[in-house]
């Protein structure tokens, strides 16, 4: 059985998407892409070079917009400021008084909770948001900053 150019990079892109599944590598796909545009090449009756310069375009290119794209989204909420994984996030608390050490107790959905102020927070008593949750404390913002 002999396998022509176009054969040998189909299976070569098929074990990169192989390789892919096992880690979650995702820039492994995108390399995959360009063996797929080197197949394509090989399909057309294009040359070695021309597949080669051809998956390393379509690769590469795939790879550099795949991490263009990243480091234009948005960091990602830490948890325990994420309202997907933190349902109290948002929720809205009344502070009568704070310690000195940006401390207080708000009374949050019929029970006595431990709450702090977020940092960089300016202390002051009256309506808040829950910013975060750290464990069973409650941390704080000023319902004003986030109106």
């Amino acid at each position: 059985m002999s396998w022509n150019a176009a054969t040998l990079w189909w299976a070569a892109a098929g074990l990169l998407v192989l390789a892919e599944l096992a880690t979650g590598t995702f820039y492994l796909l995108m390399l995959a892409l360009g063996l797929v545009g080197a197949a394509v090449a090989a399909h057309a009756g294009l040359g070695l070079s021309a597949q080669l310069l051809l998956a390393a375009l379509v690769g590469g290119g795939a790879v550099m917009a795949w991490r263009q794209r990243r480091q234009r989204s948005a960091a990602p909420l830490a948890p325990s400021a994420n309202p997907d994984l933190q349902l109290d996030v948002g929720g809205r608390v009344v502070v009568d008084q704070w310690t000195a050490d940006a401390r207080s107790t708000v009374n949050y959905r019929g029970s006595a909770w431990g709450a702090r102020a977020a940092d960089g927070v300016a202390l002051s008593t009256g309506p808040h948001v829950i910013v975060a949750v750290e464990g069973n404390v409650l941390v704080l913002a000023p319902a004003s900053a986030h109106s």
